[in-house]
């Protein structure tokens, strides 16, 4: 996962004012009212055709914004201006200094994970996902799962409510709620963290090399339905899993100088 954003010597991503900006906005009132006001001083280009993509939104418009990005195959770059609530993955809202501001931007190359799902009638899903893949119980019993990591049984039986697998970008959000640890971009790790382990009650997970393939399999799933989920991508009574970081992919996230990725990833590890 290649990131600038710890380097504030880094050079500039643009040696030429940026002119050619796409805009994309959350289907909220505050968004659309940003994108009417942006729209009327920049324009507007299509996204593939624009050097830079302005996210309006919060964390979640943005990963779907990533992903639109990902599954078109578009290069450009993408500047989030936080129009929601969190806006981890945001810059604030300045429509006023938006050009110099990309001026003098650094950025993150992200890789998604990549999750391949079976489910109990054969039914075979693919998704990305930007934050983190993870399984949990449909119903009031809880879920029984075998962990493979590159084909080796690692954890024969695990019951639990559910279990994740985070991208680095995505171990502040559900990963970090769960309990697990948080991963510098620079990591090259992957944290596998279980979600309300029962059995065994001790174990807290593990940090795995950005390069493991993961398998899931659900036992008993017609007594113990299970569900999985890449970023917002549900597919419901899974029976097998797989997750793996897709490098062949990659989408470039902006931020404005001190208020990079990396830098709000290393502030989580200090709060409270």
């Amino acid at each position: 996962m290649r990131d600038n954003t710890t380097n504030p010597n880094a050079p500039a991503l643009f040696n030429h004012p940026v002119q050619r900006l796409a805009f994309m906005a959350a289907p909220t009132e505050t968004a659309r009212a940003e994108l009417d006001r942006l729209v009327a001083r920049y324009g507007n280009c299509h996204p593939g055709e624009a050097e830079v993509i302005v996210c309006l939104g919060g964390d979640g418009f943005m990963l779907e914004t990533l992903r639109v990005v990902l599954e078109a195959g578009f290069t450009t770059p993408v500047y989030g201006m936080n129009c929601g609530s969190v806006g981890f993955l945001m810059n604030p809202t300045d429509e006023e200094t938006l050009p110099e501001r990309l001026s003098h931007v650094q950025a993150a190359t992200l890789h998604p994970l990549r999750m391949t799902a079976t489910t109990a009638h054969g039914e075979v899903f693919e998704a990305l996902a930007l934050n983190d893949v993870y399984l949990f119980r449909q119903t009031r019993q809880a879920a029984k799962l075998r962990i493979d990591v590159d084909g080796c049984v690692r954890l024969p039986e695990l019951i639990c409510d559910g279990a994740l697998l985070a991208t680095p970008a995505g171990s502040t959000a559900y990963n970090l709620s769960a309990h697990g640890p948080i991963v510098p971009l620079s990591g090259n790790l992957l944290p596998l963290t279980p979600i309300c382990a029962f059995r065994p009650r001790r174990w807290r997970g593990a940090l795995l090399p950005s390069s493991a393939h993961v398998t899931f399999n659900v036992l008993e799933h017609d007594k113990r339905p299970v569900a999985a989920v890449a970023d917002s991508i549900e597919i419901r009574n899974v029976i097998s899993v797989q997750v793996r970081e897709d490098r062949s992919m990659s989408v470039t996230l902006l931020f404005d100088p001190g208020q990079t990725l990396s830098e709000r990833i290393a502030s989580e590890q200090f709060s409270a």
